[in-house]
């Protein structure tokens, strides 16, 4: 490579690489520091792992963490059995105009913020909100029920934020998929299930991979959701991190904390790529 194309190469690379490691690299490298430093004293510290050592000897926080990985998980399997047949119907259905409105339908929840749509549920679910209002009047509750702070208000929550980052990522692999493939299927004396199983789901894998990373990523570090639609019996690992900063004022053990949710994301795409096969490079271009 001549120098002159080497230049513009870097020149061409040089902003990502900035902001790369000025606003990614540099802080995750702070926090580590920052989480292998005990502290003996007010504003005394020293080198040590006891922040991570209180992480595993108090049940709190390792129960806390667990259920923050399996439920983030489960909300990324509903949000993806949720989302399939929608991105199939938007791919392979839906034409023209139809196409446009079913996208914009699901974009229109996130012309408001997070927090919004997490008070717009908790006005539906609460015990005077529309939803108890409507069971009432169909005879199937006899008295106002409460919907609100518990694992189901916060997996609802969850799901319906994580819906078009699934849809998207699945709608784009599925649109390539050509329909002479389909049809050889049928052709061939496969019943619908089977070209599903056998050629449809095989050919969406990279965005089934994509919008699962995605979805998991969002959810697993979502702070207002659970908080708000579970109350005090929400137990979120992100919870956890902000009363270790803003409550306690004990940055080590919170960075510490984030440093381990960062692990645990890291393990479960890691997880998630080799059981499907696929490499980061087309998962990131699907995505």
């Amino acid at each position: 490579m001549k120098p002159a194309q080497r230049l513009t190469l870097f020149l061409l690379l040089a902003p990502a690489l900035i902001w790369l490691g000025l606003l990614i690299v540099l802080p995750h490298v702070e926090i580590l520091v920052l989480s292998l430093s005990e502290r003996v004293a007010p504003r005394v510290y020293r080198f040590g792992f006891g922040n991570y050592i209180e992480f595993f000897t108090e049940p709190l926080y390792w129960r806390t963490f667990a259920r923050t990985a399996i439920m983030s998980i489960l909300v990324t399997a509903l949000t993806l059995v949720l989302a399939f047949p929608i991105a199939l119907y938007i791919a392979r259905v839906a034409q023209g105009r139809l196409k446009a409105m079913l996208l914009l339908l699901c974009l229109l929840p996130f012309w408001v913020s997070e927090l919004v749509r997490t008070l717009g549920w908790m006005m539906l679910l609460r015990e005077t909100g529309l939803v108890s209002y409507l069971l009432q009047k169909t005879g199937l509750v006899g008295q106002p029920l409460e919907m609100l702070y518990n694992d189901g208000a916060v997996i609802l929550g969850l799901v319906y934020g994580g819906l078009l980052f699934m849809i998207v990522p699945l709608a784009n692999a599925l649109e390539s998929l050509e329909p002479a493939v389909v049809e050889a299927g049928y052709d061939l004396g496969g019943s619908r299930r089977t070209v599903l199983r056998r050629i449809v789901i095989p050919h969406a894998m990279p965005g089934i991979v994509a919008g699962s990373i995605i979805v998991f990523m969002l959810t697993v570090g979502n702070f207002a959701t659970p908080v708000l639609l579970g109350g005090k019996n929400g137990l979120w690992f992100t919870e956890q991190i902000y009363a270790q900063f803003i409550t306690r004022f004990n940055w080590p053990q919170g960075a510490a904390f984030g440093i381990l949710l960062l692990v645990l994301s890291s393990v479960i795409v890691w997880a998630g790529l080799r059981l499907s096969g696929q490499s980061l490079g087309t998962t990131l271009r699907q995505a």
